[in-house]
């Protein structure tokens, strides 16, 4: 559905709008910002891709990253370690931290949130714990609508198919899981 170039073009769409909130939240006067001041014009995000088969390891999970501000790679180490605790836990880190500290293992990051928004995962790092939530969420949310649009835009070009695939057929994978069952038509 989407190629390298269009998904970078959506994640540097999506990116600026992360860097206006990042800014406006980091520079506002105490009281103003709904999640208060951040404490830096910087932050990481991770994104993990929602379609990667559960055997794929965390490296090869990772969908992109979105870097904001100067400086902001120094955080997706963070990032990463988040998304990849909750791609292994099925729930937030941040939660794991507080509720189920039995569940981090050696080197597990020990802070942090990340969001999933209708399976797709995103964490991000940098500011308080809240405010890393809400800009992960936000993240996520967005990526869901535009992907979501790219759907649409291929249906209407083609119609209402059964597969998302040129010839509107299953993959051979597919086929390889039921071919142990007889023909109907033998």
């Amino acid at each position: 559905m989407l190629n390298d170039a269009e998904l970078t073009d959506i994640l540097s769409k999506l990116g600026t709008r992360r860097a206006e909130s990042i800014l406006r939240n980091h520079t506002a006067a105490p009281g103003k910002a709904p999640r208060g001041p951040y404490p830096r014009p910087a932050m990481g995000f991770v994104i993990l891709d929602p379609t990667a088969d559960v055997r794929v390891g965390h490296a090869d999970a990772v969908l992109g990253a979105v870097t904001v501000g100067d400086h902001a790679g120094q955080f997706l180490p963070k990032a990463a370690a988040k998304a990849a605790a909750h791609r292994r836990l099925g729930h937030n880190n941040g939660t794991s931290l507080h509720t189920d500290p039995h569940l981090l293992g050696t080197g597990a990051f020990r802070y942090g949130h990340s969001a999933e928004v209708r399976g797709l995962i995103v964490a991000a790092s940098s500011q308080t714990t809240d405010q890393d939530l809400y800009e992960a969420s936000r993240l996520a949310a967005e990526l869901v609508e535009e992907i979501a649009a790219r759907h649409r835009d291929y249906e209407w070009s083609r119609g209402e198919t059964d597969w998302l695939s040129p010839d509107d057929q299953p993959m051979e994978l597919h086929n390889q899981m039921v071919s142990w069952f007889p023909d109907e038509g033998a």
